[in-house]
């Protein structure tokens, strides 16, 4: 796989891009309210409203542009693609090279809070997947997560770091978990924050109360929360229309995900273990946070292309074995709960796994002093 030289890069969103969305968001044509008093039917109108008028009128993407472009940025070819990468390399000397990889609906703004204490001891890469943030957009199909694993090996080796670690979540522990499957002679050991596996029958047969309570939270997101990925499962085309041309819709359909998938007040019933009621998402994020992260998905209009991930590749999260060494951290508010004797069905050789008291989906940027200790706990139990 050929990759180019990397060139320097700076985020840089012209004016008329951010009046242009204060105007679209002026103009939006709103639904009525939900029949509900919850989440239930989604994002509730009243907090889409609140939201969207603070993002015409409050939210400082300057700020946000500035905080990126504190570190390193560089586009790279990478087989035909360019790919955008954020590449701070350590003072340490005895630093070690991580790529760290995010998923949907993030982007490389997950990492910003975590790139202090990592690169410490790390060197980091930190890469916008195909399709996603100021990464180029794949003109003809392919760009598979086995696809992107390859690259991405092919990418750290190309920048001189012929040996180093992978870390993910989400989509980014998918590809970090094929990066561990390909074991292309590159990458000695992996770290994920997502841990999907498929559990055997004997262990179906003899679940333990904490394996029950975790399957039943799977549970609620297949008969509740999937209607989002079998749209871009099966028809991102049609979806990225609309989502395109109405910054609200692109809004509610990310700031849906910042409540359903963190730690931010969810309290389940007892007769619905795993069922998310109540809750606000700005308990775990700030709302600056979150319409960061949609603020980077209008402006690079990238609804559709990255949508087209799981086009290419939904069936493929819970596929193949991992031999090299793994490192599992599990968040309670992660939306799959896998006990370790699950993982251990897929990831054969965990050599850190730990269970922490707060965090969710988004674990590094609710709990980036957690995630960052927990990187260099599993990475400290490895070796190049």
């Amino acid at each position: 796989m050929i990759v180019g030289v990397p060139r320097p890069f700076t985020a840089a969103v012209p004016d008329e891009a951010i009046a242009d969305l204060r105007a679209r968001l002026a103009m939006t044509r709103w639904p009525e309210k939900e029949t509900v008093d919850d989440w239930d039917q989604g994002v509730p109108l009243a907090y889409a409203k609140e939201l969207a008028e603070w993002w015409r009128t409050e939210h400082d993407w300057r700020a946000c542009e500035a905080a990126l472009n504190a570190w390193p940025h560089y586009l790279v070819e990478v087989d035909g693609l360019d790919i955008h990468m954020i590449h701070v390399r350590s003072d340490n000397p005895a630093a070690r090279p991580l790529i760290l990889t995010h998923g949907w609906p993030g982007s490389v703004l997950e990492f910003l809070d975590v790139i202090p204490a990592l690169s410490a001891d790390f060197h980091l890469v930190i890469p916008s997947l195909p399709g996603y943030g100021f990464s180029g957009k794949p003109t003809k199909s392919g760009w598979s997560v086995d696809h992107i694993a390859t690259a991405w090996d092919a990418l750290m080796r190309s920048l001189g770091y012929p040996r180093y670690f992978a870390q993910g979540g989400d989509w980014g522990s998918a590809v970090t978990t094929a990066i561990g499957e390909q074991n292309l002679g590159g990458c000695a050991g992996i770290h994920v924050n997502m841990i999907v596996a498929r559990p055997t029958p004997e262990m179906m047969a003899s679940m333990t109360p904490e394996e029950m309570r975790a399957l039943a939270r799977l549970g609620w997101y297949r008969e509740k929360d999937t209607g989002y990925s079998i749209a871009q499962k099966t028809r991102p085309q049609t979806l990225g229309y609309g989502l395109a041309d109405s910054p609200a819709g692109q809004m509610a359909w990310i700031v849906e995900k910042f409540h359903g998938w963190t730690d931010c007040g969810h309290a389940p019933p007892a007769n619905q273990p795993g069922h998310s009621v109540g809750g606000h998402p700005e308990r775990a994020l700030s709302r600056a946070k979150m319409l960061d992260t949609v603020s980077l998905y209008w402006f690079t209009n990238s609804a559709a292309s990255s949508a087209r991930l799981y086009w290419h590749s939904f069936g493929r999260f819970a596929e193949g074995t991992v031999e090299i060494p793994a490192g599992c951290s599990l968040f309670p508010w992660e939306i799959m709960q896998m006990s370790r004797r699950m993982a251990e069905t897929r990831y054969r050789n965990i050599s850190y796994w730990n269970e922490l008291p707060a965090g969710g989906h988004f674990a590094a940027m609710e709990q980036p002093d957690l995630f960052a200790s927990e990187v260099k706990a599993a990475f400290a139990t490895m070796s190049l």
